[in-house]
């Protein structure tokens, strides 16, 4: 199951990094930039997991705090410049479950996340980021490809692909599965997009495209990025 994060930062930069960084991990991410943006976010497609900046152009993230509390158990972990202890505690009384003050590690948001989702049930473990087998290696930290140490070049979409794959490396993923992660719910049924890519991604990464020594069909199931 793909969770999803509504990360709400106003802040361009931190934004890139945490969507960018919270992708590879595996989730589906959501951003907003406004107070107003978040809250129609959560209201129409409720997150697993927020991540909030208090500082918004239109108004102070603990409004949303309150709002989301008063209807929900959502783990939100607050990211902010705000340092004062006070107003740590009157975040978290507010319903808050974390509190990580900027500048902060990406590592230890991670970390801050599993823990709240632990908290409610929801156990996670790291995510695979990183893939070798023989002559190809993907790391998707770095956003990088390579056959035989050579960078491959791929697009957007296509590393996207390869990077499900990647997190699911010697597992089946299903047709329907890989459609909803990489192109969105409403694309479950289109699998020519599917097979179309695919298509790309061995002309891309394998030695022989017609005979695949990565990524492997299951016929009428799914593919699987082979692990051994």
């Amino acid at each position: 199951m793909t969770l999803r994060v509504l990360v709400v930062e106003d802040d361009r930069e931190i934004r890139s990094l945490m969507q960018s960084s919270l992708s590879v991990e595996g989730f589906e991410v959501q951003t907003a930039v406004t107070l107003s943006e978040a809250e129609a976010l959560w209201r129409h497609s409720p997150p697993d997991v927020i991540v909030l900046d208090l500082g918004l152009p239109d108004g102070d993230g603990l409004e949303l705090v309150k709002t989301v509390r008063a209807q929900r158990s959502t783990p939100i972990i607050v990211v902010s410049a705000r340092h004062q202890e006070a107003q740590k505690i009157l975040l978290l009384d507010a319903g808050a479950d974390d509190y990580l003050t900027k500048p902060f590690s990406v590592a230890e948001l991670l970390a801050r996340i599993r823990v709240a989702l632990r908290h409610r049930g929801t156990a996670l473990t790291p995510a695979v980021t990183e893939h070798r087998l023989d002559d190809l290696h993907v790391d998707l930290a770095a956003h990088r490809v390579a056959r035989d140490g050579q960078p491959v070049h791929l697009t957007p979409t296509e590393f996207k692909l390869l990077a499900r794959l990647v997190r699911s490396a010697g597992r089946v993923v299903t047709h329907r599965q890989l459609l909803a992660d990489v192109w969105g719910p409403e694309f479950t049924e289109h699998t020519h997009y599917l097979r179309l890519y695919m298509g790309q991604l061995r002309a891309k990464i394998e030695r022989d495209p017609a005979e695949p020594r990565h990524l492997l069909t299951e016929t009428g199931v799914g593919y699987r990025l082979a692990a051994e």
